[in-house]
């Protein structure tokens, strides 16, 4: 399979502690998006450019290699006599030998975009570089004499610099023949408006907890509480496989903890909370803590404009949330702090201030905004 070869350098297309997408024997949810492009393959109105989006760790990539199995695995319709029946299904056997040349990489007809290495070739690159897209052009032109389907992957669109994305943006206005793109994007307006132009969107949602335990099942990882975590996760596996390797239940379960003491919060568990990922190495921890406040934070502004409270994701977290954000106006106060807090930690993180005493702020701006609503 063409594409870029990173050997002794990790993927950067695979989600750490799971299987690389193109291994991935099944695809939870996510029905309609199949249905859609299955349609479009039985009537004969394939669109050459397909931009699957959603946010992050919903399957995208998963579902780009699946429709990529399916496209080069399935007979062509040549219109004859004996041509195949219209396929009923997406599904392609794990044993296939399509299937089992993509899964080791070495599929001729398909081609991988995605970062490679960077100008000094000493690491993996940060964007998408133009010299990738040129790699992929060259491939088309190399490919050509063969015949038959090919099939592009970009994962993802939104690591291409700019360079990158305008010698994209030609292949895809003058296509070569009997190809299909397939563009994974978590930030679709963050592309060329010319780029989304010439792709039909396979839009993914959040998945429902039953199809999200069973794709961390199937990635080897389980978990006791789906729903709880499907809360935390957004529907994200991807996101689910971070709470999981970072303990993400336990610190959110804590920070529900510390908040039902509000309006004034308890100063031994605070400090200790604050700690959270303080110290070389512990990067991802304090992320997670910030995300873990924002998400709080949000499912508070979320329950006083709803006047209901989502699904808990931790033991007391509903009637925190009822007791925190009664009304519409306590919803505008919690959503305007979780705008400034997101900045907040932005400008911190730019400049390295200590993760501790970050934290510690963020968290003496919720415990002032909940004195100003309890007082009124």
């Amino acid at each position: 399979m063409p594409s870029v070869f990173l050997d002794d350098f990790p993927e950067p297309d695979r989600i750490e502690g799971a299987p690389h997408p193109r291994e991935t024997a099944h695809l939870y949810g996510h029905a309609a998006a199949q249905a859609d492009f299955l349609a479009s393959y039985r009537v004969g109105r394939l669109h050459h450019a397909w931009l699957i989006t959603g946010p992050r760790g919903l399957g995208k990539a998963t579902l780009a290699w699946k429709l990529a199995r399916f496209l080069l695995a399935t007979p062509t319709d040549d219109g004859g006599m004996f041509a195949p029946p219209p396929p009923e299904t997406l599904d392609i056997p794990s044993d296939h030998p399509v299937a089992r040349r993509i899964a080791a990489l070495s599929e001729p007809r398909l081609y991988l975009l995605r970062r490679g290495l960077n100008e000094s070739e000493k690491a993996v690159a940060q964007d998408i570089l133009v010299k990738e897209v040129r790699l992929l052009k060259e491939y088309f032109a190399l490919s050509a004499a063969d015949g038959g389907r090919r099939v592009a992957i970009v994962d993802s669109a939104d690591d291409m610099n700019v360079s990158a994305a305008n010698a994209l943006l030609k292949l895809l206005e003058e296509p070569p023949g009997n190809v299909t793109f397939f563009l994974i994007s978590h930030q679709p307006s963050r592309l060329l408006p010319t780029i989304r132009s010439r792709c039909r969107e396979l839009r993914l949602s959040p998945l429902a907890a039953g199809d999200m335990a069973a794709a961390l099942d199937q990635a080897g990882t389980a978990i006791d509480d789906a729903q709880a975590m499907a809360e935390l996760a957004g529907g994200s596996v991807g996101e689910a496989l971070r709470m999981i390797h970072l303990d993400g239940l336990e610190l959110y379960g804590k920070l529900v903890t510390l908040l039902g003491a509000l309006p004034r919060m308890d100063r031994p568990r605070l400090l200790t909370l604050a700690e959270t990922g303080t110290g070389k190495g512990n990067e991802a921890k304090f992320d997670l803590m910030v995300s873990l406040i924002d998400l709080m934070l949000a499912r508070l502004a979320r329950a006083g404009t709803l006047g209901m409270t989502p699904p808990e994701a931790a033991q007391g977290e509903a009637a925190l949330l009822a007791r925190l954000s009664p009304d519409p106006w306590a919803a505008r106060a919690w959503a305007d702090l979780a705008q400034s807090l997101s900045a907040r930690a932005r400008r911190g993180k730019a400049v390295n201030l200590d993760p501790a005493a970050l934290l510690m702020d963020m968290f003496l701006q919720i415990e002032q905004t909940a004195a100003m609503l309890a007082a009124r």
